[in-house]
């Protein structure tokens, strides 16, 4: 489990980075924010992915120790 964790927070911290290097340029290239883009949306898609299999995780957890309110999935 702490592999899906370290991977969660590489792919937070690819993001922030991204986030930060289009902020903090004034024009950005053109050239290379295609490949940001795509390399954002992957890194989204996987700290999505794990959030989901969390909440999943939890909601099993929950309902089998019989507690009333599970998460709500949005």
């Amino acid at each position: 489990m702490i592999k899906k964790a370290d991977s969660y927070r590489k792919n937070y911290q690819q993001l922030k980075r991204i986030a930060e290097k289009m902020r903090d340029v004034d024009e950005p290239d053109i050239d290379k924010l295609v490949a940001m883009v795509e390399e954002a949306t992957e890194a989204y898609k996987n700290c999505q992915a794990r959030i989901e299999s969390v909440e999943k995780a939890l909601n099993f957890s929950i309902l089998k120790d019989g507690v009333a309110n599970p998460i709500q999935q949005s």
